[in-house]
């Protein structure tokens, strides 16, 4: 079975926005400092401002639409799931805690075990 290539087609255009897009979220940050004597308020919506004007302009390139697109998808499959119910759920977290805990003394018990034959069987030495 072969693997479809997946090709991307970027015009000039697209380009064009993604630049312009990134030109806008720099330049948010730069007007954000360079209001630094002004009030927060002006420089928090000058920030947001220039920040959703970049982020509009992503979505209406290429990329922005399939991001668009996949979030789309995205929520249609979560959609198709089937969620376990509350008790379900509750005897689920039930048994990972005691599996949790069996696993942690089998370790602690071994541990332990491998302690005493090492140091007090075979090297002799007692605390």
């Amino acid at each position: 079975m072969a693997i479809p290539e997946v090709q991307t087609v970027t015009t000039g255009a697209d380009k064009a926005k993604l630049a312009a897009a990134g030109a806008l979220v720099i330049a948010a940050v730069v007007v954000f400092y360079t209001l630094s004597q002004h009030d927060l308020w002006l420089r928090i919506a000058a920030l947001a401002g220039l920040m959703a004007m970049g982020v509009a302009l992503f979505l209406t390139s290429e990329p922005g639409k399939q991001l668009i697109g996949y979030g789309q998808d995205s929520v249609r499959e979560v959609r198709k799931v089937v969620w376990p119910t509350r008790k379900e759920a509750m005897q689920m977290t039930g048994y990972v805690f005691a599996f949790v805990f069996v696993m942690a003394l089998f370790l602690w018990l071994t541990d332990k075990t491998l302690e005493w034959v090492l140091y007090d069987l075979v090297l002799g030495w007692r605390r």
